[in-house]
């Protein structure tokens, strides 16, 4: 506990880390995430982490959908040694970027791997002409919200309702990119 400057014992004190730490450095080494561009072969694995991440999840045939029909759409995954362990995408219209999904393998959250995925978003986005992105996400999202918070987005509005499963409501959340 903190009193004017002491702390009452050195368990009490915590240390924070600037730099990670070598375990977390050696790690990545051997698990590193790759990038790539969904394909048709990725899916069945997408509908893995989908199912495990959303009460109502997206079929099969909606991913092979936006795939292969919708020229909008851009969908990246993210690989560890060969194995899709997250998914995201986006729908470019005109100057607007609109991020459909994204969903990280429960065994692989907590390892930034979100946030490379909502940058590439971001990156793609910026290349495609895009001036902002939006996105819907759950109220109770608070790790979500957060880290969308962090790459620039802001809160725009609710949609009430939104979610069939529960009624939950959506927070729109913008992100100007110029």
């Amino acid at each position: 506990m903190y009193h004017k400057g002491n702390y009452d014992t050195y368990s009490s004190f915590r240390l924070t880390y600037i730099r990670r730490s070598q375990a977390e450095v050696e790690y990545e080494k051997k698990h590193k995430i790759e990038l790539q561009k969904m394909s048709l072969e990725d899916i069945d694995q997408v509908c893995e982490i989908e199912n495990l991440s959303f009460a109502v999840p997206w079929s099969r045939e909606s991913f092979e959908s936006e795939l292969v029909n919708n020229n909008l759409a851009r969908y990246i995954v993210a690989k560890a040694e060969g194995k899709v362990v997250a998914y995201g995408g986006i729908w470019i219209i005109l100057d607007e970027g609109h991020i459909t999904n994204i969903a990280v393998h429960p065994e692989f959250r907590g390892r930034r791997i979100g946030e490379k995925l909502v940058k590439e978003m971001i990156k793609r986005a910026k290349e495609s002409k895009a001036e902002r992105i939006t996105l819907e996400v759950r109220a109770s999202n608070v790790a979500a919200r957060k880290l969308y918070k962090k790459l620039g987005f802001k809160d725009g509005g609710i949609r009430k309702g939104y979610y069939t499963d529960t009624g939950e409501d959506a927070v729109i959340m913008w992100n100007e990119l110029i």
